[in-house]
């Protein structure tokens, strides 16, 4: 897909997992399609036979023949390795004789030759084996990843979406940061959050609070239902995995709750659970969302009463984008945060069509990289969400209100309120 596209998944680039997986190093040397792992110990092959061919006396350099074995060992496959490993006994046997009247290395150094094919065969069967073995386990971690982040439809809910998602250890490819997208009766509802913690248990938990979510926005018709709900399943996992004796019953999680009202098409209730305010990107600029706080999934019990829900007014050309902190708390070299509304603004200025969810992630995904330099501390999430308007649509109500179930922001900024500055 092109960026801007109705949905996007960058999450598979990771920065340092070098576009393709280790298992894959024989595959890598390929021409057209096909594989050219033999080239290399052919050419060395080549190469000292060259060589010997231009020195004289007692200094051979046929003996160097066991490296052969050796490099393909490295990048061919164990049939490759083997038929080197016999080649270059072979070629050693001819060449040490071709020349009678000269040094001849002879039974010694055939039988180093013998050996480094032997044991250059066999260290291949094991690097083989080992490979895999870890796509196996990459396959597994793929469906983990598929069923916590599962694939999101273009257009899924009336929404265009982009999500990027990088692991600060590329080779666990699933960590606990976590994004959803759930239409229903009442609306389509965003998920977007952060699990305390990483490891299998914070992956568990990404996927219990997802479970409830996918629930809990398709029946509740009001986002704070929905936030009572997701806060009461994360206290029953609390308590499931305190009784199976795990270290991890206190475990917490900062998210973001959005509610796009099936009647409305120019707001979006907002609730921010110890997490990143969202931001609302425009042709205009970037601007912080004035949502509605609380505290983290799973600490309701230091505030008992309800996070406050907001109803916010959304251009219809605004992008709301929502990041977890690998993105804000990424640093540089000399220990200074991200600055991310800023390097966002500057992107919008040079080019407006960055506000598209696609592009808008990708320039999220480039500046965290490009700031940190790679180095990511933790999980690294951006997901942009914004309506899909029909040509021509009329919109419903006025332009600033709140219901019943929603609590009020302060001041009631317009669309061009709330402006980033940090």
């Amino acid at each position: 897909m092109s960026p801007g596209s109705g949905g996007h998944d960058l999450r598979d680039r990771s920065p340092a997992t070098g576009r393709r997986d280790a298992g894959h190093r024989h595959e890598m040397l390929r021409l057209r399609g096909r594989s050219v792992a033999w080239v290399p110990p052919l050419l060395l092959l080549v190469a000292i036979l060259v060589a010997d061919r231009g020195t004289g006396g007692e200094f051979r350099t046929v003996s160097w023949i066991v490296l052969v074995p050796g490099i393909a060992a490295a990048i061919c496959g164990v049939w490759g390795t083997a038929l080197f490993a016999v080649v270059s006994m072979v070629t050693y046997t001819a060449v040490d004789n071709a020349w009678p009247h000269q040094f001849q290395a002879g039974l010694p150094d055939f039988i180093l030759v013998a050996a480094g094919g032997v044991l250059a065969t066999l260290a291949c069967v094991v690097r083989v084996r080992g490979e895999r073995r870890a796509l196996h386990l990459r396959d597994v971690t793929e469906t983990v990843r598929r069923t916590v982040l599962r694939p999101l439809p273009p257009g899924w809910g009336g929404l265009e979406h982009a999500g990027v998602y990088l692991t600060a250890d590329a080779q666990a490819r699933v960590g606990g940061d976590f994004y959803d997208i759930q239409p229903g009766p009442y609306g389509t509802r965003v998920f977007v959050g952060d699990v305390q913690g990483k490891g299998l248990g914070a992956v568990e938990t990404a996927a219990v609070l997802l479970g409830a979510f996918r629930e809990a926005g398709y029946h509740e018709a009001e986002l704070a239902a929905v936030v009572d709900r997701l806060e009461n399943r994360m206290l029953r996992h609390r308590a499931y995995t305190t009784a199976l004796g795990r270290d991890d019953g206190d475990r917490f999680a900062t998210a973001v709750l959005l509610g796009f009202p099936a009647d409305r098409t120019d707001v979006v209730d907002a609730v921010v659970l110890g997490h990143e305010p969202p931001l609302a990107v425009g042709p205009g600029g970037v601007r912080s969302l004035p949502a509605g706080g609380g505290l983290p999934l799973g600490c309701r019990d230091l505030a008992p009463d309800p996070p406050a829900v907001c109803r916010v007014p959304v251009a219809a050309e605004e992008t709301l984008l929502l990041v977890t902190d690998g993105v804000t708390e990424a640093r540089n070299g000399a220990g200074d945060f991200y600055r991310l509304a800023d390097d966002l603004t500057r992107a919008v200025s040079a080019d407006p069509r960055v506000v598209a969810p696609g592009r808008l992630v990708a320039a999220v995904r480039d500046g965290t990289l490009r700031h940190s330099r790679g180095h990511l501390v933790d999980d690294t999430t951006a997901f942009a969400v914004r309506r899909i308007h029909a040509p021509g649509a009329a919109r419903a109500g006025p332009p600033y209100r709140v219901s019943p179930a929603v609590s009020p922001t302060t001041g009631g900024e317009g669309p061009e309120g709330g402006r980033s500055s940090h």
